[in-house]
């Protein structure tokens, strides 16, 4: 029998649910006759009886199978030799059969003799490469890519386009077959080499259309619940966790940080602290001070956190909680979640003032990691990191050289009672910061700066630092905004890039 039987083009596949509404003959049939109406150049069928009655109908290419479940091995595909001798008797031109690397009755090359003895062609539906030269090397005629996906694991959605490709690098018999289900993906199989193009559920398995039809509609209709997140804000005065769903804080907990401790410690207290949260979440996020480059987290400024050398945040929390795990700068995280909580998807500079001063950009839809936006580093002049004298501490301390014990936001209340001691400590770290916002418009040029953080969210801060920057008239005006989500924006922020990370996870 000559190969060219088969012509260039599509090959449906008729197969009916086991067991459903159209398993029977005369659908089958009818399948048939109207896929090679609609141009079909062959038909995939299964089984001795519906090969017969498709061949009792029709004279066009078939290519038979018998599927079988066995307790011995995971062969499904025509296993055995009279199954290759009942499907030619049937009146099929090409009999397919598994021809992976398993445990099975009969070999490949001995099914692919019998094909041969019965005088037909034959079809080897493979899972790989190596099954492909193994064939072809036992005399079959084609080669499929039918078994991509099914010898183990989770089974993939697309079709194996690349496994096409290498085929045709053999053969140029090739027959691509496996989740092919859009006119699109037939097509990119054809110009990856395949001489014809099997699709089967997509056009005979009505029970498997609309349920990929219901799936999608679910989605709008009744979407899945959101996944929840445990996100972590490490700060270096308080440590705050939370679970989030969509972008909502469903439960919180917060508690002194130990500056006093280490990375393994302070992860500890956090999973003891939420220990009743346990299979809650199915990711977690951590917002800390300081860096964090490829999951490794070191200290900008150890008078924050005091951290020694590099530790693996990532790894080991995961660990811990037994869940994928990202770390982000808490600023960085911040600035995220200011970014998502608005529809504004224009640039923007986040800088939180707080225990320190840091912050995040987000450029292009896409938040700079690493030691991007860490403004607290930047020299000042006047008493080197810009965030020794633009932060709370400096604040609280230099209302102590005054004779004043008190916390930062006692100064911002002194000062807007008009004291004059407040005054002019909050008017240094005001002149600074405004210098600062300048700076940054100059060399980003940002569509707004949005200010959070204990200190920059304090009541007549942001007010200050406009009033500063019109007064000096810089050449480039920026627009400060307040942070919309307040000291939960880190929270917010981690979250969502947790759930981004756990989908790139998934997807590999």
């Amino acid at each position: 029998m000559p190969k060219n039987i088969l012509k260039s083009g599509l090959i449906v596949s008729c197969q009916p649910v086991p067991g459903g509404a159209m398993d029977d003959s005369s659908y089958v049939v009818g399948f048939a006759l109207a896929a090679l109406s609609a141009g079909a150049v062959g038909l995939r069928v299964e089984s001795v009886r519906y090969v017969s009655a498709v061949r009792a109908a029709t004279d066009a290419p078939v290519i038979g199978l018998i599927k079988r479940d066995l307790d011995d091995s995971p062969v499904r595909i025509t296993p055995f030799l009279d199954d290759v001798r009942d499907l030619a008797r049937a009146g099929a031109d090409i009999v397919a059969f598994d021809a992976t690397d398993r445990v099975r009755p009969a070999t490949v090359e001995a099914l692919a003799q019998a094909v041969r003895d019965a005088g037909r062609l034959s079809m080897a539906d493979c899972s790989c490469i190596e099954d492909a030269r193994r064939a072809l090397a036992a005399g079959v005629d084609f080669v499929g890519s039918t078994m991509s996906g099914y010898t183990g694991g989770p089974e993939p959605v697309d079709p194996d386009i690349d496994l096409v490709a290498a085929l045709r690098e053999l053969t140029r018999n090739v027959i691509a077959e496996g989740r092919i289900r859009t006119p699109e993906q037939a097509q990119a199989a054809a110009r990856a080499g395949a001489a014809c193009v099997v699709v089967g559920s997509a056009i005979t398995r009505t029970e498997h259309v609309t349920a990929w039809f219901r799936d999608a509609l679910t989605e709008v209709y009744a979407p899945a619940p959101a996944p929840v997140v445990m996100s972590v804000d490490l700060g270096g005065t308080k440590t705050m966790a939370a679970l989030v769903q969509a972008g909502e804080v469903l439960d919180t907990v917060t508690f002194a940080t130990d500056r006093t401790g280490s990375p393994e410690r302070w992860l500890q207290q956090i999973a003891e602290a939420t220990a009743a949260w346990k299979g809650r979440y199915q990711s977690a996020g951590l917002a800390v001070t300081g860096a964090v480059r490829n999951g490794a987290w070191r200290a900008m400024n150890k008078a924050t956190l005091g951290i020694e050398g590099e530790f693996p945040l990532d790894s080991r929390a995961a660990e811990l909680f037994e869940t994928p795990v990202i770390a982000a700068n808490d600023a960085q995280a911040a600035a995220w979640g200011e970014y998502k909580a608005t529809p504004d998807r224009r640039d923007l500079v986040f800088i939180t003032v707080s225990t320190g001063l840091g912050g995040g950009i987000v450029s292009e839809g896409r938040l700079l990691r690493g030691i991007a936006g860490h403004f607290g580093q930047m020299h000042d002049p006047e008493a080197g990191p810009l965030e020794s004298r633009v932060c709370g501490p400096w604040i609280a301390s230099e209302a102590k050289r005054l004779g004043r014990d008190c916390e930062p936001k006692d100064v911002f209340l002194a000062a807007n009672g008009g004291e004059e001691w407040a005054i002019g400590i909050i008017g240094g770290v005001v002149r600074r910061f405004a210098r600062l916002c300048c700076d940054i418009q100059l060399a980003i040029d940002p569509a707004r700066i949005v200010i959070g953080g204990g200190v920059g969210l304090a009541t007549g801060f942001i007010d200050r630092v406009r009033a500063e920057i019109e007064a000096n008239g810089p050449s480039a005006m920026p627009e400060l905004r307040a942070a919309t989500l307040g000291t939960k924006a880190g929270i917010v922020g981690i979250a969502d890039l947790a759930l981004t990370h756990n989908k790139n996870l998934m997807s590999h």
